[in-house]
């Protein structure tokens, strides 16, 4: 079996399946594609992971059709020198919706994680909204984490027998990540763990995220933590700059970064991710989007959907900051969107597919 891992959220993401395969001694290869330089791999390492191949595929100024091209090209030559039983993929990344494509060229079936989530936008997010309809109309077996994303693919016409919810494995990752993570420090102030990257928000929105963070720091009382996202120009940080309470950091890795979110009072974010762990956490949630195709986490009332205007975000933020029983109503744990037994039910279906005992689905 091969896994096909462009970015950091994937490799979280898909590490616990590996595992969980490994420990069915089923064999196992990991292919990177680059999309994430270093970090993805950085990810996997808190795992006992090491990648098998990396095709180092990023170049500067490289365009999403570009990289699409490239890597589809590459994973085919690799997939056709010694052709696995499965390709597996996660997510609504370009480098899965380019193991998909190149795997059914060759025939060879694909396991997509976490299928089936759905904004009904093509523009939001993007091109993630676009990459995972086209991989639904790919795959072989739809890993769906909730009854709600196996209900989109029903909608679709994915046939039953093709589709098994499992929970969504980055509960299996954090669980497994804060069970090895010494008790959290005290702190004397609050903590606002935020994080911003969303491709279709950087030139617009970003300015107006920044200003609302820059002005809930100037409170006093707060710490607001923000790791730096690759993708992202240095010079929309700049209003956080010069907030003594602010911290820009390096993007974190990822055992770090569970021991913030799970001290954090509160989260902004536009990750889709995050609202995943968070709400498994019970941290109240400020989703900096127009609309979320996670809708479990805001059914859950662990998270609330702001948009991405400067003073709803303050409206919000600043409500759950002051107000403690606002705060109590929605720092509450869901397992709407997991229970921790997502990847060893991956795996466990993969095995049956592998020896025989259900044939994959069309």
């Amino acid at each position: 079996m091969k896994f096909v891992i462009g970015t950091r959220p994937e490799a979280i993401k898909l590490a616990p399946v590996v595992l969980a395969l490994r420990a069915l001694h089923l064999p196992v290869r990991v292919c990177l594609t680059g999309q994430h330089p270093e970090m993805a791999g950085a990810a996997l390492a808190p795992f006992g992971i090491e990648a098998d191949v990396d095709l180092g595929l990023m170049r500067p100024g490289q365009s999403l059709a570009e990289l699409t091209q490239r890597a589809v090209s590459a994973l085919a030559l690799r997939l056709a020198y010694k052709q696995p039983a499965w390709v597996i993929v996660q997510g609504d990344t370009t480098s899965a919706l380019a193991g998909a494509i190149a795997a059914r060229q060759l025939g060879i079936p694909v396991a997509h994680v976490e299928a089936g989530l759905r904004s009904f936008d093509l523009t939001q997010p993007y091109p993630e909204e676009l990459n995972r309809t086209l991989i639904a109309r790919l795959a072989t077996l739809h890993f769906a984490p909730t009854p709600g994303a196996e209900a989109n693919l029903r909608a679709e016409g994915v046939p039953g027998k093709a589709i098994e919810v499992t929970g969504n494995t980055v509960v299996d990752a954090l669980h497994q990540t804060l069970q090895a993570l010494p008790p959290p420090p005290r702190r004397r102030r609050r903590l606002i763990l935020a994080t911003l990257h969303r491709r279709e928000n950087r030139e617009t929105a970003f300015p107006e995220i920044i200003d609302a963070l820059a002005v809930i720091a100037s409170r006093g009382d707060v710490d607001v933590l923000l790791p730096r996202h690759p993708g992202c120009p240095p010079e929309i940080y700049k209003p956080l700059e010069a907030c003594p309470t602010a911290r820009l950091v390096p993007p974190m890795p990822y055992p770090a970064f569970v021991a913030a979110l799970a001290a954090a009072h509160l989260i902004i974010t536009d990750s889709g991710g995050i609202q995943e762990e968070a709400s498994a956490l019970g941290i109240p949630t400020l989703i900096a989007r127009a609309l979320t195709e996670r809708p479990e986490v805001v059914e859950a009332g662990t998270a609330l959907i702001v948009d991405t205007v400067r003073d709803s975000i303050l409206a919000a933020a600043t409500r759950l900051l002051d107000d403690d029983d606002a705060h109590r109503s929605m720092a509450k744990a869901s397992t709407r969107i997991g229970d921790g037994k997502a990847a060893e039910r991956i795996a466990r279906r993969l095995y049956d597919e592998l020896h025989g005992a259900r044939r994959p689905a069309a």
